[in-house]
């Protein structure tokens, strides 16, 4: 069903076309909701303002001809912990997932250790450097494990402390120890538990990858990941990161969903405090019984809201958000080979290559990011699935990403990420970085694309360049992400929800905030939430469900 073009005043206080829920963004967890909703019964239509879908979870085909080349994501960890892809019978629409094993790599001068699927597995590969460490890590995924568990529990509902504590009903409680340990800084822990420089470096910068430094409090708990990884792994989806968005939008409209591609949103309006509809670029108005919106919190509440509809308080509390100064950029290259590491399995090349030589590297690159600066010496995280999934490349070529922090939106030099020189500049940087553990690379990238904060940020709409949406500080977690009044997916103005890295549990391909936020919307619309927010919205139910009987 097509929406009219609002040629009049008339045409734009009109109800056009009825849905029972428009979704704005094709990102993964947008994608979801408009999934589980469709799979409840309800009408869905989804608005996605580029010409490809999947926002930050997207796979595009005209960057290096004949390539399929991520724009956003890479690995897939954490939604394997949720039902999502046996709920929407995701492979019967073409999903298909690899393993990554091991799921990242360390190279060291000796030879380096990978982090396994088996925790014994990995116990003996970090002994070939390290024995003393090698204990040490098992006793730690041994402490951590059961709390992981747990707290993943939570991440999938709305999070409320009701929630979090029934997540830990019946689990053994968490050792004070930990507790003090997550809400810690985990530069000091792993000092005191971990020994080789190496060892160090590769779980520092493994849980650098949500952003916070080894050094902000509260930010320990990143190294759970560790303790997850071992329970369900990494994976890739074949085809690339982007699959899982093509084959969410195809089981949506299997369901009966209708896929807008290149339809930006221009703006969300209602009346008498309820958003109804959402107006597009080129005039066309749709209307629904609810709006879900997977776009970064600020660009939906602030930039396509309309003012009349959002309360002075909220709307202050939204801008004062920790949107940060973005943290990472990232080189994708064309190649004629895949890297080598001195003494790595073969299968290392496939896994997340952790190219770190310490944690004190890692700080001393944050420095400089404070300061406004690019990282004279960054962190990379290399990945290279080109070899484990030939459908990616051309036959005898591979794709080459290289991951780096840090990277400030804004720079303290004067310079801008418009430049093309500037961004040239630090895309060499860091492929230096890599030829220096896999020197056999050197004069073999064939064709260059850069991703800076900017292009995050223009691209796939990560204001400021943050893969996570906003900052993911202790302050915007879980009830408080991204601020108190919008942390249960629902809002103040009847009718809309947020869904989306924005919200609960945060940035990475998770789904889990867009499983979430489907189960909240169908809640309401069954009546079982008497908030004043949807007070307005059951009226209005009410009188569509009359027109339609009539």
């Amino acid at each position: 069903m097509e929406g009219r073009p609002a040629h009049s005043l008339w045409a734009r206080l009109t109800i056009v076309p009825e849905y029972d829920a428009l979704v704005i963004g094709g990102g993964h967890n947008a994608l979801t909701s408009a999934c589980y909703l469709a799979q409840a019964g309800l009408s869905v239509a989804l608005f996605e303002r580029r010409g490809v879908i999947g926002g930050a979870a997207c796979t595009e085909t005209g960057i290096f001809p004949g390539y399929r080349v991520d724009v956003g994501s890479a690995v897939h960890i954490m939604i394997h912990r949720t039902p999502v892809v046996r709920e929407l019978e995701l492979e019967a629409y073409g999903l298909r997932y690899l393993d990554l094993d091991p799921m990242a790599w360390q190279p060291t001068p000796d030879g380096g250790f990978g982090l396994y699927r088996s925790l014994d597995q990995t116990v003996d590969s970090i002994a070939q450097v390290s024995p003393r460490d090698a204990m040490a890590y098992r006793a730690f995924i041994r402490e951590w494990q059961p709390f992981a568990r747990n707290l993943f529990k939570a991440f999938q509902k709305p999070p409320t402390p009701a929630n979090l504590g029934a997540s830990f009903v019946g689990a053994r409680p968490p050792d004070l120890k930990t507790v003090q340990a997550v809400l810690g800084a985990y530069g000091p822990f792993l000092r005191a538990k971990f020994h080789h420089p190496s060892v160090r470096a590769a779980f520092a910068w493994l849980a650098a990858q949500s952003g916070p430094a080894p050094s902000e409090i509260g930010a320990g708990g990143f190294l759970m990941w560790h303790a997850a990884l071992h329970d369900q792994g990494a994976k890739r989806a074949v085809g690339g990161s982007g699959a899982l968005s093509e084959a969410l939008a195809r089981r949506l409209e299997s369901l009966g969903g209708q896929v807008h591609l290149n339809a930006p949103v221009a703006r969300i309006e209602g009346r008498q405090g309820r958003a109804g509809r959402v107006i597009l670029r080129d005039g066309r108005v749709f209307s629904g019984r609810v709006i879900v919106s997977g776009a970064h919190v600020q660009t939906t509440m602030l930039d396509l809201l309309d003012p009349a509809l959002l309360p002075a308080n909220i709307g202050l509390s939204v801008r004062e958000i920790r949107v940060g100064n973005g943290f990472g950029m990232m080189h994708r290259m064309a190649t004629g080979a895949l890297p080598a590491y001195d003494g790595a399995p073969p299968e290392a090349v496939n896994a997340m290559q952790l190219l770190c030589p310490s944690l004190e590297h890692l700080e001393a690159a944050y420095l400089d990011y404070k300061r406004g600066a690019p990282s004279s010496k960054p962190g990379v995280l290399a990945m290279s699935f080109s070899g484990l999934d030939p459908t990616i490349a051309p036959p005898g070529k591979h794709l080459v990403y290289l991951w780096s922090q840090y990277y400030p939106f804004l720079r303290s030099d004067g310079r801008d990420w418009s430049e093309p020189d500037a961004v040239a500049e630090e895309a060499a940087k860091v492929e230096e970085v890599l030829y220096g553990y896999s020197p056999n690379l050197r004069g073999q990238v064939e064709a260059r694309f850069t991703q800076s904060p900017l292009d995050l940020q223009e691209r796939i709409g990560l204001k400021n360049g943050n893969v996570m949406h906003v900052e993911m500080s202790l302050d915007q977690l879980f009830f408080l992400r991204p601020t108190p009044e919008l942390s249960g997916y629902r809002t103040p103005i009847a009718g809309l929800y947020l869904t989306g890295a924005s919200m609960h549990p945060g940035g990475g391909v998770f789904a889990a905030s867009g499983r979430a936020t489907a189960k909240v919307v169908l809640h309401d619309l069954a009546g079982g939430y008497t908030g004043k927010a949807v007070t307005g919205l059951k009226r209005a139910i009410s009188g569509l469900a009359g027109r339609r009987s009539n």
